[in-house]
């Protein structure tokens, strides 16, 4: 073979070969959009969106299969720290959950803003419409047991509670109660917040608290004003209403993938108005952050 020849063959093969390694790559992402399988678990708070979002980013990217649980944020925290899923949804930082070591492994994506509402049975918000900070925090430290000791009926109180994993509960506690340990109704305790509201609308002298996307268009419980501040997004982004925190997706390392793709498109502008039907608040239209 003469060298132009064998120039020319040479040429061809490398091209060739060009072609074998473009389309054989692995990238999951690509124009045909991402594919694979996401998991997620954690918080119960954040559940209603992320079901919604995955309905609607699957709809769009029909490669990819979404399984979402909830099971509280610190069970979502320990299973995203050990791998065991993808995306641990979170309502509190996760160095609130996790050993310093650990909670550094993990990546945060403040995907929205929830508010934490506590909720009273219609009866007893018939009278009560709201409570100071003091009282909310004697009610949940034991130390009020009767609804008329803040104005209501002659009730006792029944407290509906969560376990110590819930973020929702931690939130609660830090931003409602100062930082006072929530006495535990054990007998009435859970974290699934869907089962928390059908509960306190069932019981006599119920109280609990919850996020505001589980009360959308839902009336068989009432929500409190804290200290005449009413629990509504407006509230929150004004920085008049105090209880409230982010709602985290952490990823153990960054992002990639359909991982990526499903968190980016719940923080996308075209999703905002979405996150906000449904009763969470939109991170950028925060006046005041937490750390």
């Amino acid at each position: 073979m003469n060298k132009k020849k064998w120039a020319a063959a040479l040429l061809i093969s490398v091209f060739a070969a060009g072609l074998a390694l473009t389309g054989c790559g692995g990238n999951d992402a690509g124009e045909s959009g991402p594919s694979g399988k996401v998991t997620v678990s954690g918080s119960s708070a954040l559940l209603p969106l992320a079901k919604d979002a995955a309905q609607k980013f699957k709809a769009k990217n029909d490669q990819v299969s979404i399984t979402l649980n909830a099971g509280g944020s610190g069970t979502g925290l320990k299973q995203v720290s050990e791998g065991s899923v993808d995306i641990g949804n979170s309502d509190v930082f996760a160095k609130e959950k996790l050993p310093e070591a650990k909670a550094a492994e993990l990546v945060d994506h403040k995907v929205a803003v929830t508010v934490m509402a506590p909720v009273v049975s219609k009866e007893i918000g018939t009278n009560v419409k709201s409570l100071t900070k003091a009282q909310l925090q004697d009610i949940f430290t034991g130390k009020v047991t009767n609804w008329k000791d803040v104005g209501g009926p002659d009730e006792a109180v029944v407290l509906i509670t969560r376990p110590s994993t819930s973020g929702t509960r931690a939130l609660f506690t830090k931003y409602a109660l100062d930082g006072k340990e929530e006495l535990s109704n054990k007998s009435m305790e859970t974290d699934d917040s869907g089962t928390l509201v059908q509960t306190v609308s069932q019981t006599k002298g119920a109280i609990g608290y919850v996020a505001l996307s589980y009360l959308m268009n839902n009336n068989t419980v009432t929500p409190l004003a804290i200290d005449g501040v009413e629990p509504t997004l407006e509230n929150v982004y004004n920085g008049k209403y105090p209880v409230w925190g982010y709602e985290h997706m952490y990823t153990k390392g960054e992002a990639t993938g359909a991982v990526k793709a499903f968190i980016d498109f719940i923080m996308s502008k075209d999703y905002s108005a979405d996150i906000e039907k449904q009763g969470y608040g939109v991170a950028s239209k925060m006046k005041v952050t937490r750390e």
